[in-house]
């Protein structure tokens, strides 16, 4: 029998991803607890469902979460990994825990507030939770077992499906207006989780073909102190060899590298394009594994 290795273990890093989880759980319970189920908004997801469920019969929210994700995750344990999946399941059981331990009420009774604020404050527990390592399951497993027995839709198509049925349902039950409520906070709190996950200061990736591009490259080199690196290509209709230059600049230098562009060649080809999270020497720092 193999013995786990304790020393290997990294205990910093692994408190460092239990921290996050559990701040993000906090305050996807904030986001629940004070502003959406007191407000009978259901923004999409198993607590979303949940939150139905209890206006409906008052059966607590946090135990019907976990009623409805326990046979989810059991279903996908395999598929999920190991260390995942433990991580998962104990962001879930704490989140229905918090949900049912806390006292519930509404901070604010204006609709247009608990909407944003909620949607907000429920996109920021959700990333804490992600780059903790861990995931709350829900509509995501869901979506995952049913693209196994459609492969042919894609997983976003299923999972917005569901979230679209969700909120359909919290309109039969609370009304349209609340339901559209609803979905403005999903679209607000899946933006807020993919701008947080991808970066909020994102560069710019420039790819400039130039006969010229020794010169070019040369000055973004000198004048803006960013790196450039060529690459080989060839162009497939006139078969001729050309050097693609390659560079990743903050967006507020892209003015500069259009100028100097210009200066050296006017008639140069160049693709502008986002690099949302832009990790080494210059830019941030390389995340941990």
């Amino acid at each position: 029998m193999k013995r786990w290795n304790w020393r290997a273990f990294d205990w910093k890093q692994e408190l460092r991803l239990d921290a996050w989880m559990v701040a993000g759980l906090l305050l996807m319970t904030v986001a629940y607890n004070y502003f959406f189920v007191p407000n009978q908004i259901a923004p999409g997801g198993v607590t979303g469902l949940a939150t139905i469920l209890y206006h409906l019969w008052g059966l607590p929210v946090g135990l019907m979460s976990a009623v409805i994700n326990v046979p989810l995750f059991l279903l996908s344990w395999k598929q999920m990994g190991r260390t995942f999946a433990a991580r998962s399941l104990v962001a879930m059981m704490l989140l229905s825990l918090f949900l049912d331990a806390f006292p519930m009420f509404a901070i604010t009774e204006d609709l247009l507030l608990a909407t944003i604020l909620g949607g907000g404050i429920l996109g920021v527990g959700l990333a804490l939770v992600l780059m903790g390592n861990a995931t709350t399951g829900g509509t995501d497993l869901a979506s995952a077992m049913i693209q196994r027995l459609l492969p042919h839709v894609s997983f976003g198509m299923i999972l917005l499906i569901i979230e679209i049925l969700i909120v359909s349902f919290s309109g039969l039950v609370f009304g349209v207006h609340l339901a559209l409520y609803a979905a403005v906070s999903l679209f607000l709190t899946s933006r807020i989780v993919d701008m947080l996950q991808e970066g909020v200061a994102s560069s710019r990736l420039f790819f400039i073909i130039s006969p010229r591009a020794e010169k070019i490259a040369q000055r973004i080199l000198t004048e803006l102190e960013r790196g450039v690196t060529e690459l080989a290509g060839r162009g497939v209709y006139s078969g001729a060899q050309t050097n693609v230059l390659f560079s990743v600049v903050a967006k507020q230098e892209v003015h500069a590298v259009k100028q100097i562009i210009h200066d050296e060649d006017p008639n140069a080809f160049v693709v502008l394009t986002v690099a949302n999270e832009t990790m080494g020497e210059g830019f941030s720092r390389l995340l941990p594994k």
